[in-house]
């Protein structure tokens, strides 16, 4: 197409979207915004596995806290989540205290950044579980896990128990 009319014709849609609406026409409604109920209870659990890494914690930790921050932006309090997130595979590394963390990183001065997030989401009422075969596989004790982490057999049966109780699954992580 030619310059000129690649011009003219942009100069024609610039033209019709500044034109006043006809007479008699409607603008159009704005749309609903679908909203959660803040007086009822909720429950999910999240499905942590990878490693990745969002604002320089876990992938699956960072968006679990944001899950609560949109709730609370629509009157839900924490009080009425009901949250599991259950960390294994390369995730379980999360939940790890800074000697053992320190370990598994191979530095000795590294300090492990979720240990933070993971009070606050416990603090929250928040259950965060670790997966015991990832445990064992690795080596690792209760000691080594951060206060306040649960222990589950494995993180599979955990998830499916957890659904079969009417959990909502939330997974990606």
């Amino acid at each position: 197409m030619h310059p000129a009319s690649v011009m003219r014709a942009a100069l024609c849609a610039l033209c019709l979207a500044a034109a006043p609406a006809p007479a008699g026409a409607q603008t159009p409604e704005p749309r609903p915004m679908v909203k959660v109920d803040p007086a009822a209870r909720y429950k999910a659990v999240y499905d942590i596995h990878s490693g990745e890494l969002a604002a320089g914690i876990g992938k699956g930790l960072y968006y679990a806290r944001g899950l609560i921050e949109a709730f609370g932006k629509q009157g839900v309090q924490p009080a009425q989540l009901d949250l599991h997130l259950v960390l294994h595979g390369d995730a379980a590394m999360f939940l790890l205290v800074d000697d053992s963390w320190q370990q598994a990183v191979g530095d000795p001065f590294a300090v492990n950044l979720n240990a933070k997030i993971v009070q606050d989401l416990l603090n929250l009422g928040v259950h965060v579980e670790i997966c015991h075969s990832v445990m064992r596989a690795r080596g690792w004790t209760a000691d080594d896990v951060l206060p306040g982490v649960t222990v589950v057999h494995d993180g599979y049966t955990r998830l499916i128990k957890l659904q079969n109780d009417g959990y909502a699954y939330i997974g990606g992580f």
